[in-house]
């Protein structure tokens, strides 16, 4: 295993990646302008985020690689984001509720992450919680307002929770690079996390009128980069498609 700091940045720095990359499908298709523009802001401020933490990952390795090399000259099997942001699109229902799933675990992690004991981390973390914050609040708006709303919205949003709630328990798994950035005091276990979540999961499910899969089994794989669903390979071979093409080329 490589640096366990250099691994736990990619993982933060591959889930805001590749959900970046995913809600940025949306631009230009959304449903109406307005969402249009909300999803194309929420996709900047997490690749934003991605240029922060793969960017500190490439220092912390120590090899010459920037955020963009690590984003662009990396293949699947070398990605650590967890499951659930790879998944499609669907639907606007399906990617609402992804996101909402994914802001409610976010915001926590880098709200804890605002302590670490390494301080450009918790800078980092600081900066993203203001943006998290409002793609909470909206996701999880529009998850009880689709949720609660007609036949046809409850439907599809109870679809959604159906297929993505089993990617959930992922981002809740602890292993050895999570225990040793906890040894370390740069991060919090991740298992720690899990009853606000739940908490809060139950709170918005509530409102919604949207019933949480009795089942709890819980994909996994991919914040180790062991198993990765073939969504991630066909996403990757049109994001990178062009760096590929022409390596470092310049404007």
């Amino acid at each position: 295993m490589s640096d366990p700091l250099f691994e736990f940045l990619c993982r933060l720095g591959d889930n805001t990646l590749v959900l970046g990359h995913r809600v940025s499908e949306w631009c230009g298709v959304a449903p109406v302008l307005e969402e249009d523009i909300a999803l194309a802001n929420v996709a900047l401020d997490l690749i934003g985020q991605t240029q922060l933490w793969l960017g500190l990952a490439g220092e912390v390795e120590g090899q010459g690689r920037d955020a963009d090399r690590l984003a662009f000259h990396r293949d699947v099997w070398d990605f650590r984001n967890v499951l659930l942001v790879e998944q499609p699109n669907g639907d606007f229902g399906q990617t609402m509720m992804r996101q909402f799933l994914f802001d409610s675990w976010h915001l926590s992690y880098l709200k804890a992450l605002m302590s670490s004991s390494n301080e450009q981390i918790a800078a980092i973390a600081e900066k993203s919680v203001k943006e998290v914050t409002y793609h909470l609040e909206r996701s999880t708006d529009t998850v009880i307002g689709l949720g609660d709303g007609t036949e046809e919205s409850h439907d599809r949003m109870q679809k959604a929770l159906d297929r993505l709630y089993p990617y959930v328990g992922e981002m809740f798994l602890s292993d050895d690079v999570d225990a040793a950035m906890v040894a370390q005091g740069i991060a919090p276990d991740p298992t720690t996390l899990r009853p606000a979540f739940d908490a809060h999961l139950a709170q918005v499910l509530g409102e919604a009128t949207l019933t949480k899969p009795a089942d709890d089994f819980a994909h996994k794989g991919g914040k180790t980069g062991a198993r990765h669903s073939e969504h991630l390979g066909h996403m990757l071979t049109q994001m990178q498609w062009l760096q590929r093409a022409y390596p470092d080329a310049t404007w």
